[in-house]
Formats: C-alpha cells, structure tokens, sequence
C-alpha cells in the first residue's frame, strides 16, 4: 500500500535527508550519501546510482549502491539510450514501469533485464547551474514491476538539489586537479627546454623537439621526460643518442 506524505512530513523529510547528506566528509561520500538515502527514502527503490556526462561525450556512473547498477547504466552508455541517459540529456523525467515491454527501450530493456534483473526504473536530470557542461541524473532501480509512484517522484525531487550541488563540487574539483597539473607539466617542460638549451647550446625549438624525440623513442609521455631532465639535468639514457643532440645543434 501506498504511504502519502503531507506536505508537512515530506519537509521533515527533506530537512532529514539535508542532515544527512551534509554531513558527509567530502564530495564524493555526498554522492555515496545521497545514493544510499535514494534507496532508504525513494518509495519502491532497490538500488540507486548516479550518472555523469558531458555534451556529446562519454557517461559515467560516479556512484552506485551496487555493482548490478554500474552493469545496467554500462548498457545504456553503450546503446546511448536508456532512462539514465535520456533523463540526463533530454531535461526529463523517465519512470520506466516494465523495461520488459517499453516501447521506448527495446533493445536496452530485453539486455537489461536478462542481464542484471532489473525491471523498472527511476530516471531524473540533475541540473548543475555552474557547469553547463556537465549533464547528470539520479537514477532509481528496481527488479518489481511499476515500483515508483508520484510520491516516490516528489521525494526523488527533493534529492536532487542535493546532487546538483555534490556533483557540481566533484566536478569543480576534477577541471582544478587537471588545471593544477598541466600548469606543473607546462613548468616541468619549459625548465627541461631550459636546461637543453644551455647544455647544447640550442634554441628553444630544438629543445622542444629533443623532448618529443625522446618520448616518442621511450615510449614515455612528454612530461614524464620533462620531469627527469628538470631533475637530473639530462636526457634520459639511451633515447636518442648524442649524435641526434650534435645534429640538431648544428643545424642552429
């Protein structure tokens, strides 16, 4: 039977949730939270995940109650097509009754249910205001029939503002961990470049160029090698020879 909540109880709720959502340590344990939160309070939810994109490019599940969640959203990435990612890229919310006999995922709903079990599904954007970039659902699983009623839509609203702003954060952080090291490896090749050019008496090209050759002969990514003649104030054994480093200084 149904449990309808008055506008009053779902505000508790609301603030019970928000309790405990903030008091995660970080980021990502909010996501962890709110996923777990998804399955305690979303009528009909078994398990909960949440799913993380960019326009046009791959998705993600960042976090998941269980390993049958990363397989069911991992089908839908695949075919593209599935609740969690139509409620991500089409601004909608998706409540999927029976996947067995959805005419809107056929392909998605017969794999779906063979493989994982699952047989209805709970799907909504996250709207994250400060990364239009960034596309993002919570997404709700069950392996009953029709588990999720309006009610359980209205709680699942009330989650995700609480998401937006976690995957925002976690998203946030990610772009500054990226920043922060391609600003390392910009230092890391322009004092290796400096180094060369000293050493050899080249120009800041020829420099360039003698670190791209020696990560191609390596096998090694550019900066890794930047990093070692920054630190040891040359090239790494055995890449190109002092022969290529004479020609390339007499070509100055």
């Amino acid at each position: 039977m149904t449990v309808r909540r008055s506008p009053a109880e779902l505000a508790k709720l609301f603030d019970d949730m928000d309790g405990r959502l903030r008091a995660a340590a970080d980021d990502r344990s909010a996501l962890a939270a709110l996923v777990d939160v998804a399955v305690a309070r979303v009528g009909g939810a078994e398990y909960a995940g949440v799913t993380v994109g960019n326009k046009g490019g791959p998705f993600k599940t960042v976090a998941a109650t269980a390993e049958l969640v990363d397989r069911c959203d991992q089908i839908q990435y695949d075919l593209r097509s599935g609740p969690c990612v139509d409620a991500a890229t089409e601004h909608q919310v998706f409540n999927a009754a029976d996947l067995r006999s959805d005419p809107r995922w056929p392909e998605f709903g017969r794999r779906c249910v063979d493989e994982t079990g699952i047989v209805s599904m709970l799907s909504m954007r996250l709207f994250i205001e400060s990364d239009s970039d960034v596309i993002a659902g919570l997404n709700m699983y069950s392996r009953q029939p029709a588990a999720f009623d309006d009610e359980s839509e209205a709680v699942a609203h009330l989650l995700t503002s609480h998401g937006a702003v976690a995957v925002s954060k976690v998203s946030a952080e990610t772009k500054s961990r990226n920043l922060e090291r391609a600003l390392q490896n910009s230092r890391d090749i322009g004092c290796a470049m400096g180094v060369l050019m000293a050493t050899h008496k080249i120009t800041r090209d020829q420099a360039f160029n003698l670190l791209c050759m020696a990560s191609q002969h390596l096998h090694r990514k550019l900066a890794d090698i930047a990093t070692e003649v920054a630190d040891t104030g040359a090239l790494p054994t055995g890449q190109i020879g002092n022969t290529h480093v004479r020609s390339i200084g007499n070509r100055r």
